[in-house]
């Protein structure tokens, strides 16, 4: 019984609520806007009143699980370090900023001591000004350096709209500076003909790891006066650097070091990040160096409203005839015309590049029936979008021009939106640090703000609305990531030989496990040995033998038949359950049918239609243990950690009514077996165990799978990571361990540390998935508790009350946290 990781929102369905607009008339957030009549002069609504009037009649009502408040706060005031120069002092008073946070100054005084150092303080806690102020500083100096050149610095952002924001509020903040400061965007989107003018002008460069990987790196002679005079190295949200992506991040700031002491510069790191724990150890991971951390936040915050949201049930019938929630898409979807409706500024985050289409359709319908003028105040904002779609959605939203947003992650990172007044979260987002991140997108400018939780019918969202301190009385999640994966390592060691010849020396900015490694790629004839050092020995550029983002893989292009226009691109390891023959797809509002998948040339073949049914992959999956590296005796139960090899085959997929999700059919597919080398976490149970829980050989099989879905599930809750970076496997009889055995693995080459987590917590993480199932209201198993998402195998077999008695059975031994 096995899992892959199939898009989140693949089928999502929308299920109509009878409901009455609220159209009580309030002042919007930015009322003073030119072009536009001011308004009353009536005070901004409360978060609890917007609450209030979100929530009225007894259907709504009954759908708030918990609400969190939590009070306003002071701020604490210091003064910047005498060696910040007057004129950037003079320009950040001019910006409106008189005196800066505590944490502010100290974050500045380490970088200016040479020292790097992480910021982790709260959203909109003035985290940029702290790095900025040290940063304008030396470039400044350096502008009067006789070349003009003087001190550069480099800033990344995981995401391109947050670096071209950032370029924004520079530009604005060192104005007064004149020409001293000189910032400019390079990535993917930046033209050709103005390359040239970063690469020997900008003295603060905006960029990505994507980037910094294949076109900084690589051409780095042409890059050489920058990198020579390289002061600060800007890491902006560096708690997004996590799992596979942290990873290759992590090499490849190791490899921006390693061309920079080649120049003669040493930088200082400068991290930043809302949402963290432990974040000098975190950072210090990601860079390579020591950094000191600055985690007091001493900024005034605004009154937040917190609420928890439960979709009512419907009454359909799911698989199995398991009870069914409202989908958290359509309930998000009335929110947010309910809030546009009141004038209140809002951003609906959604996990899918489908889910924030539907949800802008959905409540552009439902705004015009209130008001023919409403509808064009809302959009979706997600990644795929041209870049000039992307600035002029971001430019509306700054403005106030758009009065709702419906946003995948690519909006959550950092984009200054001041002035929203509302946050819908559209199911828990995998882990407390982006929850976090994404309720901070309100209350920007220091007024009060409401974030709603709308839960998914989901074990881990159900166990949350209903166990609030699970997220109000936990810190975030500790970072996990594993430079030394040698999926990871060995293309960085190659990139690294192909910028510079590598040799023993720098294998230690590498890590334990480079020296390893580099006989492997001696074999494999990717390295070859000259005198003291290796040389990358292929033609084609070794910057392209990974994709960092850890898809790996070629990109899947989707092309509309008819007239061969390129509609967008899907990663590789998701084509085969999103893009397969007879699959439904979903673009800018419009849907296609997948007519043929050659995976050979990486072309989906789409044509335009209107099915009334979703797609959803079916799959099976098969494990074998490789090499088991921890074991912990567990009573007569083991629990394990170790490497496997996962076998993985999409074998059909079914189509289901859109609004009811009945299944209307079963198509099968011809599709190539995958295999996947990774780390997983797994315990066996014993006969005796067994008879000692009553779990008799008929509903073994079901309560295996039960405790594996929920497990799977609950994960997130221990480690930074969601349910679609992990997977499962549940066997009565393993021929490896010869026991029943249950496996949840890590869903990417080499392993990304969440198995291993789970490993280490697996005490509290079963326990937590033992109450989830138990505390669940449904008789015989649903999607909030046992059901997933992603089976293989259609939810089947499944035994709510087997898993309860075999997971306390289990845990009824396990050894002490």
């Amino acid at each position: 019984m096995a899992f892959n990781h199939l898009p989140a929102g693949a089928h999502d369905a929308f299920r109509p609520l009878s409901r009455t607009p609220v159209t009580h008339s309030v002042p919007m957030a930015n009322t003073h806007r030119p072009g536009r009549p001011t308004a009353p002069e009536d005070p901004r609504p409360t978060p609890g009143t917007v609450l209030d009037r979100l929530s009225r009649g007894p259907s709504r009502a009954a759908r708030i699980t918990h609400t969190e408040h939590l009070p306003p706060r002071e701020g604490r005031h210091a003064v910047w370090p005498d060696r910040i120069r007057t004129d950037v002092v003079a320009a950040i008073q001019a910006a409106g900023i008189d005196h800066p946070w505590e944490h502010q100054a100290a974050a500045a005084a380490h970088a200016l001591d040479g020292e790097s150092v992480v910021v982790a303080t709260g959203t909109a806690s003035g985290k940029s000004l702290a790095y900025l102020a040290p940063v304008l500083s030396a470039l400044a100096d350096g502008a009067q350096a006789p070349n003009g050149r003087g001190a550069t610095a480099l800033y990344l952002a995981p995401t391109k709209a947050l670096a071209a924001d950032q370029r924004r509020a520079v530009r604005e903040l060192a104005a007064p500076l004149g020409n001293a400061v000189r910032p400019a965007v390079y990535d993917g989107d930046t033209p050709v003909e103005e390359r040239e003018w970063v690469r020997q002008y900008a003295n603060y460069v905006l960029t990505n790891p994507d980037m910094l990987h294949r076109g900084i790196l690589p051409a780095h002679p042409r890059w050489a006066s920058f990198l020579r005079a390289l002061r600060y190295v800007v890491i902006d949200e560096c708690h997004t650097y996590r799992g596979v992506f942290g990873s290759h991040v992590a090499q490849v700031l190791r490899r921006l070091r390693r061309l920079c002491a080649r120049y003669g510069a040493d930088p200082v790191f400068l991290l930043a990040s809302a949402t963290a724990s432990d974040p000098a150890a975190a950072a210090s991971r990601l860079t390579g160096v020591p950094v000191l951390e600055v985690a007091d936040d001493a900024s005034p915050r605004g009154e937040v409203v917190f609420a928890l949201w439960e979709p009512p049930l419907t009454e359909l019938r799911g698989e199995k005839g398991a009870p069914v929630r409202r989908t958290a898409t359509a309930e998000t979807a009335d929110l947010l015309t309910d809030l546009v409706v009141q004038g209140v500024r809002t951003v609906a985050f959604v996990r899918s590049r489908r889910g924030a289409e539907l949800i802008s359709v959905i409540a552009k319908e439902r705004l015009a029936e209130v008001d023919r003028s409403l509808p064009r105040r809302v959009a979706a904002y997600r990644g795929g979008y041209l870049p000039e779609e992307r600035r002029a959605l971001e430019r509306a939203l700054h403005s106030g021009e758009l009065l709702g947003l419906a946003a995948t992650t690519a909006l959550e990172l950092g984009v200054d939106v001041s002035g929203l007044d509302a946050v819908l979260i559209t199911g828990y987002p995998g882990t407390r640090a982006s929850l976090w991140q994404q309720a901070g997108r309100a209350g920007r400018s220091g007024q009060g703000a409401l974030a709603v939780l709308i839960a998914r019918d989901d074990p881990l969202d159900t166990y949350l609305v209903h166990h609030p301190e699970a997220l109000f009385r936990r810190p975030v999640e500790a970072t996990v990531l594993d430079p030394d994966n040698p999926y990871v390592l060995a293309p960085h060691l190659c990139a690294a030989a192909a910028e510079l010849p590598l040799t023993e020396p720098d294998l230690a900015l590498f890590g334990p496990a480079a020296a390893e490694l580099i006989p492997q790629l001696e074999a494999a004839k990717l390295l070859r040995r000259r005198a003291t050092a290796w040389h990358w020995t292929r033609r084609e550029r070794a910057s392209d033998l990974t994709d960092i983002r850890g898809e790996g893989g070629r990109p899947v292009q989707i092309v509309e038949a008819a007239t061969g226009r390129l509609l967008g691109t899907v990663d590789e390891s998701a084509a085969h359950t999103a893009v397969h023959e007879g699959a439904v797809h979903l673009h800018q509002g419009r849907t296609y049918l997948v007519k043929q998948l050659d995976l050979e040339d990486s072309v989906a073949l789409v044509e335009e239609s209107s099915p009334p049914f979703s797609t959803t992959a079916r799959d099976t999956t098969s494990i074998s243990v490789l090499e088991t590296e921890t074991e912990i005796p567990w009573g007569p139960a083991r629990l394990c950690f170790g490497s496997v090899e996962v076998t993985n085959q999409v074998v059909s997929y079914l189509r289901r009514k859109l609004i009811t999700g009945e299944v209307l059919g079963e198509a099968k597919l011809d599709l190539p077996p995958r295999t996947l080398r990774t780390r997983a976490v797994w315990w066996t149970v014993t006969e005796d165990q067994l008879d000692e829980a009553r779990v008799n050989p008929e509903i073994l099989g079901g309560a295996l799978h039960a405790a594996e879905h929920a497990s799977i599930g609950l994960l997130p809750l221990f480690a930074t990571c969601d349910r679609w970076d992990i997977g499962g496997v549940s066997v009565p009889l393993h021929p490896d361990t010869l026991l029943p055995t249950v496996f949840v693995y890590d869903g990417h080459p080499g392993g990304a540390g969440f198995a291993e987590r789970a490993f280490h917590t697996a005490r509290a993480w079963l326990t937590a998935t033992r109450d989830a199932i138990a505390a669940c209201e449904c008789e015989a198993g649903c999607p909030s508790c046992i059901q997933s998402p992603k089976c293989g195998n259609g939810n089947d077999p499944l035994h709510k009350r087997g898993a309860i008695r075999l997971l306390t059975r289990l845990l009824s031994e396990a050894p002490p946290a």
